[in-house]
C-alpha cells in the first residue's frame, strides 16, 4: 500500500522483537568467512527519527524501544547497531531493518533493498549512501521474485509488508513457497503482526503445513493504544540458522 509509512510505528515493541532476531542472524551468518546475499522485500526508509511528530504521535516507540533499550545486553549485535546509529544522527535516530542489514553485512556482501513508495525510497536511498547496496524503487514481491536466485545463493531474504490487505496474508504461502523452490538455501524470514482478529491464523496454517522445519516465533503485549489492533508480533522463518530458536527464546525475557 502506498499510503502506509512505517515512521507512525519505528520502534515499537514489534520492531524491538522483529530487528534483535534479525540482527543477530545476520552476526551469526557473517561469522563464517563467506560472503552471502541479503534482499528485502519492503525495506521502508532505512533510518528513523523517533522525535518525528508522526512517531511521538502513536506513542509507539516510546512504549517499544524507549523502554526496552536499557534491558538489551550492550554487546547484542542489536543493541551496537543503536548505539552507533544513536552516535552518528542523535538519541532519538533509530534503524530499520535496512539500515541495521547494511551496518552488519561486509564489503564481499551482496544487499537489494526494495521500496515501492516514492518518499520511503527517497530517503531510503540517502539512508544508504554511504554503504555498497542496491536500492529498487519496485514492488517487493516481484523484485524478489526477480532476484532468487541470488549470488552469492547464501544468505536472508527479509519479508515485512505493511499487511493493510487482506491479499498480503492469502498471497504469502504462494509467494514463500515460490522463492523457497528456486532459493532452497535461503533463509527466508516473514514477519507479521498479530492482530486481536486472528486473521493472521490461516496464513500461518497453510506455512506451517508447506514448511514442517521452519521457525515460528511469537511474543504478546498489550496494545499501544485503546482500540490498537495488534496485540503481538510474529517471526516465521525457513532454513532457520542454527541457534535462532535459542535466540529467540531468550528474547522472550524482554517482554515477559
Amino acid at each position: 500500500m502506498l499510503s502506509y509509512q512505517h515512521l507512525y510505528h519505528a520502534g515499537n515493541l514489534a520492531d524491538v522483537h522483529k530487528h534483535a532476531l534479525l540482527a543477530w542472524t545476520l552476526d551469526y551468518l557473517t561469522a563464517k568467512d563467506k560472503p552471502l546475499t541479503y534482499l528485502e522485500s519492503h525495506a521502508g526508509r532505512g533510518l528513523y527519527d523517533l522525535s518525528a511528530p508522526e512517531a511521538v504521535k502513536t506513542g509507539e516507540a516510546a512504549q517499544g524501544i524507549g523502554r526496552l533499550v536499557e534491558r538489551i545486553a550492550p554487546d547484542h549485535p542489536y543493541a551496537r547497531v543503536l548505539a552507533r546509529v544513536r552516535a552518528a544522527h542523535g538519541p532519538s535516530a533509530y534503524a530499520g531493518s535496512a539500515l541495521i542489514a547494511a551496518m552488519l553485512l561486509r564489503d564481499t556482501d551482496s544487499v537489494h533493498l526494495a521500496e515501492r513508495h516514492p518518499r520511503e525510497h527517497a530517503a531510503l536511498v540517502q539512508a544508504m549512501l554511504p554503504f555498497a547496496v542496491r536500492v529498487h524503487q519496485a514492488d517487493g514481491f516481484a523484485k524478489m521474485q526477480e532476484l532468487t536466485p541470488p549470488t552469492p545463493r547464501r544468505g536472508l531474504l527479509l519479508i515485512d509488508p505493511s499487511f493493510e490487505t487482506a491479499a498480503d496474508y492469502e498471497g504469502m504461502p504462494r509467494f514463500i513457497g515460490q522463492v523457497a523452490r528456486k532459493w532452497n538455501v535461503g533463509v527466508i524470514a516473514l514477519w507479521y503482526p498479530i492482530l486481536t482478529d486472528a486473521r493472521h491464523d490461516a496464513m500461518l496454517a497453510a506455512l506451517d503445513a508447506a514448511h514442517p522445519g521452519a521457525l515460528r516465533h511469537e511474543v504478546r503485549f498489550p496494545p499501544a493504544r485503546p482500540g490498537h489492533r495488534m496485540v503481538g508480533s510474529g517471526l516465521f522463518v525457513v532454513n532457520p540458522p542454527w541457534g535462532l530458536a535459542d535466540e529467540a527464546a531468550r528474547l522472550e525475557a524482554l517482554f515477559a
